[in-house]
């Protein structure tokens, strides 16, 4: 089964999400970010997560941890969550 593509809500950047401007670039960057760790990879199942991402974004969240480095085992919290 092919799933919906997902579309992000029109209001993202309405619902009350504080920005503030990093240094002197004037980047703006959400107040909370997103550490995708223990709670993807192996811990969650796929779909869960990708509840928590659209969710997170769909509520002004923009900056996301990608990083590989943490959790239980080297690798587990990077997840890919588009399909083929």
């Amino acid at each position: 089964m092919i799933e919906p593509l997902y579309r992000a809500d029109d209001s993202r950047y309405d619902n009350g999400m504080k920005y503030t401007r990093a240094g002197r670039s004037g980047i703006l960057l959400p107040r909370v970010s997103l550490g995708m760790w223990h709670n993807f990879g192996e811990v969650d199942p796929l779909q869960r997560s990708k509840e928590i991402i659209h969710y997170a974004f769909d509520h002004g969240v923009t900056s996301f941890d990608l990083a590989n480095n943490y959790g239980p085992g080297y690798g587990l919290s990077l997840i890919h969550i588009s399909e083929p």
